[in-house]
């Protein structure tokens, strides 16, 4: 039977799922049944404006006609293989990732917590490989964000965050030095360090953007001490910042970045590049993966990556997050803005983040929520100035009713 062809009210949908699936995430109360552009409609048809993007995953839209297409005529050709053959869908977008960020080889898998654990054991299988067995530390930053798996939940600087809380004790050989602070980072640095592993803008931390001079004395910092240039771009890559990578409006080069979400248009698919020197460090059975690099996978983030440089959708997120910041910092309540092209925080005056984004869900509008405080928005790249209008008055009737009126918001 197809899935197309099972008729369950949105009431039955919601009782299964609480039956049999653990339950780690607050649902929001409707049934997403399809999407399009900047927006998923509910089991009823009605339209909610996406600004969240599937946590910035969905940037050339949701369901982007190409991206589409590309997984339509993969999937009957050759769904799945090992990977010892070779496939097209691999090949070509190897060639196109790895010429558009000038970086030299890639490594595929599927999560981006993956991406960060293959970058982490690449940083240390390096370090091993050239000075010995104890040439393993990184240092992460404090209110950084990398992953749930153990080695990215370890180098992630939140030891009180619940991704944390009861999965101790974590990896060893990380430390976290603080955001924006390069003497900090610089006193960090030992005998034992191989690299620096850092988010341009940090995301799940509250969206704060690395400085200039931050950025570029760590840059200096690992030269000078031999230190590999880890750079986390799960989240800020691939167009969301304003420009291809976050790390490309700073003047510096990583050594190895990590890249998932925007990457395969909403087909679970991540990443990394490195420098031909670095990539040495994976020899044969030093890592593998059983989906990364499948072929599907690859040819939907293929049309994405296509979609993304082809119509200069980094150009569209900053021109168009340029005009939401400043109409959102006309909002009241509203404490800072912070952010780069469309990956922006908004920071309030009150800790009412949990009635303000029920308000947005409420009035049609999805946004994501950071501590109790921040909204986050992280809407499809292709959003115009006319969404960010209608977005914006959307918020400001949910501030003020969550902080002025104190109304409640209604919640499953």
């Amino acid at each position: 039977m197809k899935l197309s062809e099972v008729h369950k009210t949105a009431g039955e949908i919601k009782a299964l799922t609480k039956k049999y699936m653990i339950d780690t995430y607050e649902r929001y109360d409707f049934v997403a049944q399809t999407a399009k552009g900047m927006y998923l409609y509910d089991e009823e048809g009605h339209a909610y404006l996406d600004f969240y993007g599937g946590i910035a995953v969905n940037s050339a839209g949701n369901c982007n006609e190409k991206v589409v297409a590309a997984v339509q005529d993969q999937v009957g050709d050759l769904m799945h293989t090992f990977n010892y053959p070779y496939t097209v869908p691999q090949v070509l977008l190897a060639e196109r990732v790895c010429k558009a960020l000038a970086m030299d080889k890639i490594f595929y898998q599927s999560t981006g917590t993956e991406a960060n654990e293959a970058m982490i054991k690449m940083a240390r299988k390096y370090g091993v490989d050239h000075y010995g067995p104890n040439k393993y530390h990184i240092i992460t930053a404090k209110g950084s964000f990398h992953g749930r798996t153990y080695g990215a939940m370890s180098a992630t600087g939140q030891p009180d965050n619940a991704c944390q809380v009861g999965f101790k004790p974590v990896v060893p050989g990380f430390s976290y030095a603080e955001f924006n602070n390069l003497d900090d980072f610089r006193a960090h640095v030992t005998d034992d360090t191989i690299a620096i592993m850092l988010e341009p803008i940090q995301g799940e931390g509250g969206v704060n953007p690395a400085t200039p001079e931050f950025m570029k004395g760590i840059a200096d910092l690992c030269k000078e001490k031999g230190l590999l240039l880890l750079l986390d771009e799960i989240q800020t890559g691939w167009c969301r910042s304003g420009n291809i990578m976050a790390y490309m409006d700073y003047g510096v080069k990583p050594d190895i970045v990590s890249m998932a979400k925007a990457l395969g248009g909403g087909m679970p698919i991540s990443a990394i590049c490195a420098t031909e020197e670095v990539s040495k460090a994976f020899t044969m059975g030093a890592h593998g993966t059983t989906f990364g690099g499948n072929p599907v996978c690859c040819a939907a983030a293929y049309a994405e990556v296509n979609e993304l440089l082809d119509r200069d959708l980094a150009g569209n997120a900053k021109e168009v997050g340029h005009y939401l910041v400043e109409k959102l910092k006309t909002l009241p309540h509203v404490k800072e803005v912070r952010g780069k092209g469309l990956m922006i925080g908004i920071e309030f005056d009150a800790p009412a983040g949990y009635a303000i984004k029920h308000g947005c869900f409420d009035r049609n509008m999805l946004v994501t929520l950071i501590g109790d405080r921040i909204i986050r928005l992280l809407p499809p790249l292709i959003a115009t100035k006319e969404d960010c209008d209608k977005a914006c008055d959307i918020l400001k009737e949910a501030v003020i009713t969550a902080i002025e009126c104190k109304e409640s918001p209604h919640v499953m």
